[in-house]
């Protein structure tokens, strides 16, 4: 599939239904001026200049916001920490209608952190097209629910730690940093919020009474909801209870239907108590956009089979999954209402990770959306000022 990319200008798009982030809009036009969106108006006259026309059919939606990939186009953050690592992760990401995330580190060294917050700063400076901030998962997080992180790097955070997150979210767009309540003590995270930091808890045994004074401290979202973390039990609730309970609390879900079966996401949507919401995340490896069938992970091999990435012992390792996939997942396997999903999709990843400036469609907002066909696969997107063609991309 080749993509053809222009510069969009001062545009007015006309013929699509548009979703904003909120509701619904018919017989109007979407008005671009400058990479920000200026209006949703009345139909523009078809002699307009600088009027597109969208196929019939078509659906103007936010971009999709991903706040948990490791990698894409043949590229793993931890094994590539440059600007061009991140350059390819966004791009391959961008063909499956994600025009803002976050590029994220899974527990690696010291040194190998410091080049990944680095690369981050720099890409932030250069403006890369999608880029939206870093997520460092780990290294403060719990042995006992490691995952496919590697249990040597697994250590508590320090003061040195503490620092360079506090010097790092002073120059990126967005930190986010997940931790566990067995790595870390609720005055660091009173410290990562106060400065900016979005704190996440996620691979973590702790029980509710070790979980809720790191949500008063302002630790404000939970990483790939039900994987990596203490269960929903009747004597324990643990960080899966705490998650769908408390509020204050948005959570990161993968809609592969691997990770979370298909009951189990329902069951979660019916509980979970607002105003903190359910988001879709992929947790996306560097197939994505990407033909290999396995890849390298601080010295372990990853398997690509049958939908699944996985070590040799089978535990999951990441997704292979993208996010238009996770979208025609939950409206065909789940049964949600498309208006819903793209706000699981857009909308309540910016909301959570404090994206002010997408995951909507009004005025001052910047310019992020996609042009969908009926049957969901993408005809184009926008992001960074710059149309992109995509022809059909499927997922």
């Amino acid at each position: 599939m080749t993509l053809r990319a222009e510069q969009a200008g001062n545009q007015v798009f006309a013929g699509a239904r548009i979703f904003d982030g909120q509701s619904w809009h018919d017989g109007k036009v979407l008005e671009v001026r400058g990479g920000e969106v200026a209006a949703l108006s009345a139909a523009a006259p078809a002699q307009a200049e600088n009027l597109r026309q969208l196929p019939e059919g078509s659906l103007i939606v936010p971009g999709f916001a991903d706040l948990q990939v490791n990698g894409g186009g043949g590229v793993l953050f931890n094994n590539d920490l440059t600007v061009s690592g991140i350059e390819t992760i966004c791009r391959a990401h961008r063909q499956f209608g994600t025009t803002a995330l976050l590029v994220t580190l899974i527990t690696d060294t010291p040194e190998n952190t410091r080049l990944a917050v680095a690369a981050g700063i720099e890409a932030a400076k250069k403006g890369v097209p999608g880029f939206a901030g870093l997520h460092l998962e780990g290294p403060h997080l719990s042995v006992a629910r490691k995952g496919t992180h590697a249990p040597e790097l697994i250590r508590p955070m320090t003061d040195e730690d503490l620092a360079l997150m506090l010097a790092a979210v002073k120059e990126l767009p967005c930190l986010l940093v997940t931790l566990a309540p067995e790595n870390a003590t609720p005055d660091q995270v009173r410290k990562l919020v106060e400065a900016g930091v979005v704190v996440s808890l996620g691979h973590s045994d702790a029980g509710v009474s070790q979980i809720r004074p790191f949500v008063e401290a302002g630790a404000s979202m939970v990483t790939h909801l039900f994987n990596a973390m203490s269960p929903l039990q009747h004597r324990e609730p643990g960080l899966v209870g705490a998650a769908l309970c408390y509020g204050e609390l948005s959570c990161g879900l993968i809609a592969d239907g691997y990770h979370v079966d298909p009951l189990a996401i329902q069951v979660a949507l019916r509980a979970k108590q607002g105003p903190g919401r359910i988001f879709l995340v992929t947790d996306a490896m560097s197939s994505i956009g990407w033909e290999g069938d396995r890849f390298q992970l601080n010295g372990r091999e990853v398997f690509r089979r049958d939908g699944k990435l996985t070590l040799a012992d089978g535990t999951l390792a990441g997704a292979d999954i993208d996010m238009l996939s996770c979208v025609r997942f939950m409206v065909d396997r789940i049964g949600l209402e498309l208006e819903e999903v793209l706000k699981m999709a857009g909308t309540y990843p910016a909301d959570a990770a404090r994206l002010s400036a997408i995951g909507r469609l009004s005025a001052g907002k910047r310019a992020d959306f996609l042009v969908l066909n009926s049957d969901l696969t993408i005809h184009a997107s926008i992001c960074g000022g710059q149309w992109l063609e995509h022809g059909k991309v499927s997922a």
